[in-house]
């Protein structure tokens, strides 16, 4: 068979894929809709705008998974979660690509963009569907990365993707993602809660200026109490297992921190400001004796000095400082 017969014969045989595939994708998305699932391919600029992703390192050409491949640049709405065509339009073009997948004149590696684990089609959306549909489990792909903190599967749901805007933008705004590119988990399960968060950086900024007697930035006193409550915070509760313990499978470390917080200051309120003994220890116990969990015999004698600052405090510092200033005698003019 020569190879002119050969590409039109595969040709044919494409369109009788296709027309399975558009066949599988009304089944498919009656299926899920019935279930209340999406299948949406994801959209990369809406994924770059929200999750704030700005830099960007070409990779080489590589061999990706085609299970990984979960949205597109511009044809997000041409194809359903699984790359199956959306119109019938898309025949003639997707046969051919059939035809040239399945001959000697083959097809050249497709482009993507790279976001966490997952891949987003710059160039090639048509070849990704038709490897899809020959079972391919591979396909070459020239690959530029967006690096991103965040733990992107090919599990991601819209749902995953509202939280994650949330913590993206509480990131962007303490410019921790800079400051500390390599930091904790700071994800809360109830992203209606980053403002509160945010607002405990705030107030440790006011604490740091009063301390400092000089303007502090938001990302100072973000990076300030990331390393200084935070980080100090986070060993205990990870020492002691209290995530795993309360076998909540929402609960974050974070969420587990702010209730600490919030706890000894409400603590501090009630006992009076000059009670400053409680630490974070403390609030680990009290936490426990909440929740009804045993409390580990080790922690009852943890010494942690994670001692928070009352208000009462900082006007000490404030009032320490203007004596100082106080004392200084002006220098005589020459």
């Amino acid at each position: 068979m020569s190879e002119d017969a050969n590409f039109r014969a595969n040709y044919l045989e494409g369109i009788n894929k296709f027309n399975g595939a558009r066949a599988q994708r009304f089944w498919r998305e009656l299926a899920s809709l019935l279930r209340g699932q999406s299948t949406e391919l994801l959209s990369f600029e809406d994924i770059r705008a929200r999750l704030r992703l700005r830099a960007e390192s070409y990779r080489g050409l590589q061999d990706i998974e085609v299970a990984k491949i979960v949205g597109s640049v511009g044809r997000y709405n041409d194809f359903t979660r699984d790359f199956l065509p959306r119109s019938n339009e898309m025949r003639e073009r997707w046969s051919r690509v059939y035809a040239s997948m399945n001959s000697m004149v083959g097809v050249p590696p497709i482009e993507v963009y790279k976001v966490g684990d997952v891949y987003f089609v710059r160039d090639g959306n048509h070849r990704v569907s038709v490897a899809r549909q020959l079972g391919a489990e591979t396909i070459q792909a020239h690959v530029t990365e967006l690096p991103t903190s965040f733990n992107i599967d090919s599990t991601i749901t819209e749902k995953d993707l509202d939280e994650l805007t949330d913590y993206a933008a509480f990131l962007d705004e303490t410019g921790l993602s800079l400051t500390r590119p390599h930091h904790q988990s700071l994800k809360l399960s109830e992203p209606s809660r980053y403002p509160e968060l945010l607002g405990h950086i705030h107030l440790h900024a006011q604490v740091l200026e009063h301390q400092r007697g000089m303007p502090v930035t938001l990302q100072e006193a973000a990076s300030h109490w990331y390393d200084t409550l935070y980080r100090p915070a986070l060993t205990l509760i990870r020492k002691y297992n209290i995530v795993d313990a309360i076998k909540d499978s929402e609960r974050t470390e974070a969420d587990v921190f702010l209730w600490m917080v919030d706890h000894l200051r409400e603590a501090r309120r009630q006992l009076g400001e000059e009670t400053n003994t409680r630490t974070f220890s403390h609030a680990l116990v009290d936490y426990l004796t909440e929740k009804k969990l045993p409390i580990p015999p080790e922690l009852l004698q943890e010494d942690d000095d994670s001692v928070m600052l009352t208000r009462t405090q900082v006007l000490r510092a404030v009032q320490h400082h203007q004596d100082q200033n106080e004392e200084t005698p002006p220098e005589s003019g020459g």
